[in-house]
């Protein structure tokens, strides 16, 4: 009997986050899948199969694919700058200096506010009739009148783009810093010995060493900010005409503003399929690095 239940322990002790993972995971991406392929009222009432109708639908409109390039672009900019930032940060951090505790605090901050309060004050900072920083250009003298920060669709985009890179910086940073705090010290003062310099060190001690939590780090950035809907909502609306919007924000249209909802589960399928793409291909090329060293 005491031989059964150790068999069986181990499958007791995770039953209640399985459980809870088919409620709230895969059962909700089932019931998207599910409205994707019929027919969904403007109620939410999902009726007969349609198949590939929403798909074709959704995907056949000139806007879908400004808003796919644009999530395209949302993403790869705000990872890939976040990231080199980020772990530029994290290398000046674990540094000794004075006041260092201040300055991870400092860095933490936008991490620790919500999106929709950072997007705000962002979008109160680059306005053009009161916005913070062209009062501060103008009391320093560098500009007489007011500058209109955000002239074209693509000016605010990239203003969005920078808001994401900034609130996602802190969670490179301590991913990183996580990492470089846990490697031994006796590896550079090996490779000091052997006559290694600076970079020597970084190439071959730290940036090996730390790849585990740059690939969580990555992984998690993708899916979150492929995902982020609260900084392009808050800034723009998506607008105008759709210039500024991402698959997120674009489904939120079809679905609460159109009433398209079978079309925005379309919508949904694709992004989902995307990232599952993304994500996999990342990690399988990152796992079968680490084992060829």
């Amino acid at each position: 009997m005491k031989k059964k239940y150790r068999l069986i322990e181990p499958y007791i002790w995770i039953l209640p986050s399985c459980v809870l993972m088919a409620l709230f995971i895969a059962l909700p991406i089932g019931m998207v899948f599910r409205m994707a392929f019929s027919q969904v009222t403007r109620a939410g009432i999902v009726k007969g199969f349609t198949g590939f109708d929403n798909f074709i639908a959704a995907t056949g409109k000139p806007a879908f694919k400004i808003v796919l390039w644009n999530t395209v672009v949302w993403t790869v900019v705000v990872v890939v700058v976040s990231t080199v930032v980020g772990f530029i940060l994290a290398l000046l951090l674990n540094n000794e200096f004075r006041g260092r505790k201040i300055a991870r605090a400092i860095v933490v901050f936008p991490w620790a506010t919500t999106l929709v309060i950072q997007a705000s004050v962002w979008n109160f900072i680059i306005n053009t009739d009161y916005g913070t920083l062209n009062t501060l250009l103008k009391k320093l003298g560098i500009i007489s009148t007011n500058i209109n920060w955000t002239p074209t669709p693509g000016a605010y985009f990239a203003w969005e783009c920078f808001v994401g890179i900034f609130v996602t910086i802190p969670f490179v940073t301590f991913c990183v810093l996580s990492g470089l705090q846990g490697i031994d010290e006796s590896f550079y003062e090996a490779a000091t010995a052997d006559g290694a310099n600076y970079w020597q060190k970084l190439f071959h001690i730290t940036i090996p060493l730390v790849r585990p939590q740059l690939t969580v780090s990555t992984v998690l950035n993708i899916i979150y900010v492929f995902n982020s809907f609260p900084i392009i909502w808050t800034m723009s609306k998506g607008d105008p005409a759709n210039r500024t919007d991402t698959l997120v924000t674009y489904l939120y249209k079809l679905a609460f503003y159109n009433g398209k909802q079978g079309q925005a589960a379309a919508i949904s399928v694709i992004g989902f399929l995307i990232l599952l793409v993304c994500a996999s291909v990342y990690m399988v090329f990152t796992l079968r690095g680490q084992k060829e060293r």
